[in-house]
């Protein structure tokens, strides 16, 4: 779901090729061969998620500040968060960036892709740190964040469900489209939810590729700034976890901004319809519940001492280690980069190589384990005086298992006897020695 699916930013097969086929859906001439299997229990548990998951984040919201009297419906924070939508819209355009070629679609033809996220979250950094100076530190931008989350929450999930409309009834334009191998059932409410189009687009402007990293993401990082703003205005400073909170994640959200080309290798480019699961989870659930430990902290300010943040930041470096090495070293591998040269692999009927040794050769998602370790780490500045702080951790860790689930049985479909092979010899899911 994010980015994560994101995360998400972290890819998930281990091959030297992505395979785009559902499981269960048979290799076919036919552009839009239909849908035969659904995920998520089909209809019922795609309105179940639907309706349940705008429902968590309101609750998750009331759980940390109970008598909030702020507005559920608030149509002054819906014109901020659409201005906030369009606003980052322009900058797409006009910001510099440099185009590249996606993967290879099934029709033969690759689309091309502006790359200029970094370049536009630093025009919003400076644009930042100039209202700072300006304002004196007031910064009433930041204010406004705050005194109208609440009514920003309802924004953001009444606009993720008129993308998701948008792109399904887009999806029906003209019979040239190519549709997602796992969102051509023919049930309107299932396609509607699971994505129907793999690449909806008005000209240059990819949807899906702009949703799965700036609306949200970079949300997030202004959410977690107008919170540490907020306890400054409270208390008068901003405590070490404060300051963790916004460090980690911010590097976390720049790290993807710079490799924001690497989104184009992930499931949720190549494969993934973009509908109402995807428009969702990248436009409210990633700046609304991965802010839940700095909205907590805002609150109830939690003291480190130097001990336990030397003890998180080391947490964070381990994972942070795990999942950017184990990344390089897969790319590395297929590109046939001399320093993999030596790696053990096993190469199988269809021709693509599956790497065992190494990283790969520790677990089959050792990546999600560094991700998960980092995932920790900032839930952890929190303290233990509420589990609320901790639910990022272990949504993460039911997204990871999920999306591990979901690579086993394509890869299972595609590879056969090989893909039992392999994982003969790498046993591990994600956590060596434990799943």
């Amino acid at each position: 779901m994010v980015q994560a699916e994101d995360s998400a930013a972290s890819e998930s097969l281990m091959s030297s090729e992505i395979a785009p086929e559902q499981a269960g859906q048979a290799a076919t001439t036919v552009l839009n061969p239909k849908t035969t299997e659904m995920e998520f229990s089909g209809v019922p548990g795609a309105l179940g998620i639907t309706i349940g998951l705008p429902v968590l984040i309101y609750v998750l919201y009331f759980l940390i500040d109970p008598t909030s009297e702020q507005k559920i419906v608030d149509i002054v924070a819906l014109g901020g968060y659409i201005t906030w939508f369009f606003g980052l819209v322009v900058l797409f355009y006009i910001v510099p960036g440099r185009m590249v070629e996606g993967t290879v679609l099934r029709d033969g033809t690759s689309l091309k892709y502006k790359i200029n996220g970094f370049n536009c979250y630093l025009v919003l950094l400076g644009l930042l740190i100039a209202r700072f100076f300006i304002t004196s530190g007031e910064l009433p931008e930041l204010v406004f964040v705050t005194e109208h989350f609440l009514g920003f929450i309802t924004a953001s999930i009444f606009w993720s469900f008129v993308v998701a409309f948008y792109v399904y009834f887009k999806s029906f334009a003209h019979d040239k489209v190519i549709l997602a191998y796992g969102g051509n059932t023919g049930s309107i409410i299932y396609d509607w939810f699971i994505g129907r189009e793999l690449n909806p687009r008005i000209g240059l402007f990819d949807i899906k590729f702009f949703c799965e990293l700036r609306p949200g993401l970079f949300l997030w990082t202004i959410i977690n700034a107008a919170f540490a703003h907020y306890q400054y205005r409270k208390y008068g400073y901003v405590s070490d976890s404060m300051i963790l909170i916004n460090v980690f994640q911010l590097i976390y959200v720049i790290d993807s901004a710079v490799l924001e080309v690497k989104n184009l290798t992930m499931i949720d480019i190549t494969t993934d319809g973009f509908g109402f699961m995807l428009s969702f989870g990248d436009l409210a659930l990633v700046p609304f519940t991965y802010t839940l430990q700095a909205r907590y902290l805002a609150q109830n300010p939690v003291h480190l001492g130097w001990l336990g943040v030397i003890g998180i930041v080391s947490l964070k470096c381990i994972g942070y280690y795990v999942f950017r090495s184990s990344n390089s070293q897969k790319d590395a591998f297929k590109l046939k980069d001399p320093s993999t040269a030596n790696l053990k692999y096993i190469t199988t009927n269809t021709g693509s190589r599956l790497l065992a040794d190494g990283w790969w050769g520790i677990s089959r998602h050792i990546n999600y384990f560094g991700d998960w370790l980092m995932s920790i780490s900032w839930c952890l500045p929190t303290g233990f005086s509420s589990p609320v702080p901790y639910f990022y951790c272990l949504y993460f860790a039911v997204l990871l298992i999920h999306r591990e689930t979901r690579d086993d049985a394509k890869c299972s479909h595609k590879y056969g006897d090989d893909w039992k092979e392999y994982k003969r010899r790498v046993p591990w899911k994600i956590v060596p020695y434990v799943y």
